[in-house]
């Protein structure tokens, strides 16, 4: 009987541990979003990135977007990057041309 009381406290005690772990975990990924967020909006734009943000934000819809995402990749695409001007390039003096300036 001993061991069935002690078994019982030990897991009652465990599953009260893991409650406890679990419980923070939504709070947690709201955190992290809320901290990436300025590098989303930079990456997505204003609008991407303010969307894809507010849907990380919300603790199930966030992981299940996050889910869904690593099997079929980001559904709100970084924004295309800027190209650069052409700057036509500069002829290099020759050496061995004693008249060139």
């Amino acid at each position: 009987m001993a061991k069935t009381v002690k078994r019982r406290i030990i897991k009652a005690g465990g599953w009260g541990l893991a409650k406890r772990l679990v419980k923070p975990i939504p709070i947690v990924g709201t955190v992290f979003a809320l901290g990436f967020a300025a590098v989303e909006i930079r990456r997505k734009g204003l609008i991407g990135g303010a969307v894809h943000v507010g849907l990380d934000v919300v603790p199930v819809v966030g992981t299940a977007k996050n889910v869904v995402e690593i099997f079929t990749g980001d559904w709100i695409p970084d924004k295309k990057k800027k190209e650069p001007d052409y700057i036509p390039p500069v002829p290099l003096p020759d050496p061995a041309d004693p008249h060139q300036s």
